[in-house]
């Protein structure tokens, strides 16, 4: 069994102040893989201190070398890519195949497309022809408190990490305590490229603790945040007090409109989107709104799909589907699962239960409801797991009144051969991302949400932005 109970401070692992072990669960097996240490106060105001010391050395840097940095971040990280792989399969039960593609690859495409984005990015500028005194420079916004999740954990880690290193901040990060693994060797890639000691710091903990230690404390500026859409809420009421800056990615209920000239996988593309990483995703498409003309044929084929989606142990090869990634994430599920058909909608794939040949596990049934309507339960809140919800439209109009009808925003998908009724559509709907016709965003877009699905974008020039202050300077002459 793994035992990491020492968190990265001031460029060195060091002690918890007080011993406070948790169990990391490894969700194919139910059983201990880890134990890590939960952090407390005095944890959280080391790490924040040692930040805050390596603050004004690390803004001085020059853009060259923190590019030289990010570099050689990338080299290691890739080195070291199966024993990232290893990690995520334990800590949070993708299969392998998945944890080494999808999971370590997002780690080294942000990385990568953040080196590109940093390096054509300019931290002082003219403000304008007619303005030849006026400059505007971008300083770094200060020390960051970093919380992450865990169901792409270094999705997520490197899409706050690299862009504050690129730009000049000190950071504090907690990681999921259900999904610590990766962040831990995470630091040690960190430690190996040579970021300067206290830049970047780890403490483990929960929300409730460390998440909230950090969110209140007086010397982080800037929280970013991905999780909930609750904690979410909970993280932006404890920051108010000291006004820094809350960065928030959170929840989805992403609507997929397929009309009746959708091209002939539209219906199999979006249930497979649901699918990915056992449903895991808060941009997944779990809502499949399809035009009547063809509602009655896509609402077969996404049965037949979803009933050919094989579920798998983690340590096989293959794209089979993995568990989720707790017990408590495997009841709600269930829960809402039970309640879909309590409140009429009709089960035509998975349902309740694990699946047939695992009774140990924390694996769902690739599951799909026809017949949902948008009052639903199941239509309304994240489910986060393999369930998609099927519901009819007939009009343009009431598809795009359906998929905004949400107190999320962060992706919608349009499926229609039709580019102007794509346009139309995409102008109307009210989200952060829009994809369409299977077609993804490309490198260097940026990433995030509307509404209850936070603020703020990652990712690219934008995620960039997102760690800098700006200041407004007049009188200025070139030296």
């Amino acid at each position: 069994m793994i035992e990491k109970r020492q968190f990265y401070i001031g460029g060195e692992w060091v002690d918890p102040a007080i011993q406070n072990d948790l169990p990391v669960i490894d969700p194919a097996t139910e059983e201990t893989c880890a134990v890590i240490a939960l952090g407390g106060q005095a944890d959280t105001d080391a790490a924040v201190a040692a930040a805050k010391a390596a603050q004004v050395s690390y803004a001085r840097s020059t853009k060259a070398e923190r590019l030289e940095l990010l570099q050689t971040i990338l080299d290691v990280y890739l080195r070291r890519a199966d024993e990232m792989a290893q990690a995520m399969r334990m800590e949070m039960g993708a299969p392998i195949d998945l944890a080494r593609k999808n999971q370590v690859g997002a780690g080294a495409y942000h990385t990568k497309n953040f080196i590109t984005a940093l390096k054509s990015f300019e931290f002082d500028r003219p403000l304008g022809a007619h303005a030849p005194n006026d400059r505007i420079q971008l300083d770094p916004v200060g020390v960051v408190g970093m919380i992450t999740p865990w169901n792409w954990p270094m999705n997520q880690v490197t899409l706050k990490v690299i862009p504050a290193l690129a730009t000049g901040c000190a950071m504090v990060l907690k990681p999921s305590e259900i999904a610590p693994l990766s962040s831990l060797l995470f630091a040690e890639i960190l430690h190996e490229a040579g970021v300067p000691a206290g830049v970047f710091n780890l403490v483990n903990g929960d929300g409730l603790g460390v998440g909230t230690q950090l969110s209140t404390h007086p010397d982080v500026d800037m929280i970013s945040f991905t999780g909930s859409t609750r904690a979410g809420v909970a993280i932006t009421k404890a920051a108010a007090d000291t006004l820094k800056r809350v960065h928030l990615e959170l929840g989805g209920k992403g609507a997929n409109l397929v009309f009746a000239d959708a091209d002939a996988d539209a219906v199999k593309r979006g249930v497979l989107d649901v699918m990915h990483n056992s449903g895991q995703s808060c941009n997944a498409p779990t809502r499949m709104l399809v035009q009547r003309d063809v509602y009655d044929q896509a609402v077969e084929t996404a049965a037949q799909v979803a009933q050919a989606v094989q579920v798998g142990p983690t340590t096989e090869h293959g794209r089979h589907m993995g568990p989720v990634v707790s017990a408590a994430q495997f009841d709600k599920i269930q829960g809402l699962i039970s309640q879909g058909i309590n409140e009429g909608a009709r089960l035509i794939a998975g349902g309740l239960g694990r699946p047939e040949g695992h009774n140990r596990g924390y694996y769902v049934r690739p599951t799909v409801f026809a017949d949902v309507n948008n009052d639903m339960t199941i239509a309304r809140e994240e489910i986060f797991g393999p369930v998609l919800s099927m519901i009819p439209f007939d009009t343009e109009e009431e598809a795009i009144a359906i998929a905004n009808d949400t107190n999320y925003g962060l992706t919608n998908y349009i499926q229609s051969q039709d580019a102007a009724r794509c346009d139309r559509v995409a102008r109307e709907l009210r989200s952060g991302m829009i994809e369409i016709n299977g077609n993804e965003r490309a490198a260097g877009a940026p990433f995030g949400g509307v509404k209850h699905s936070g603020n703020g974008r990652e990712g690219g020039v934008w995620g960039l932005e997102d760690f800098c202050e700006v200041k407004s300077v007049a009188g200025w002459r070139a030296p």
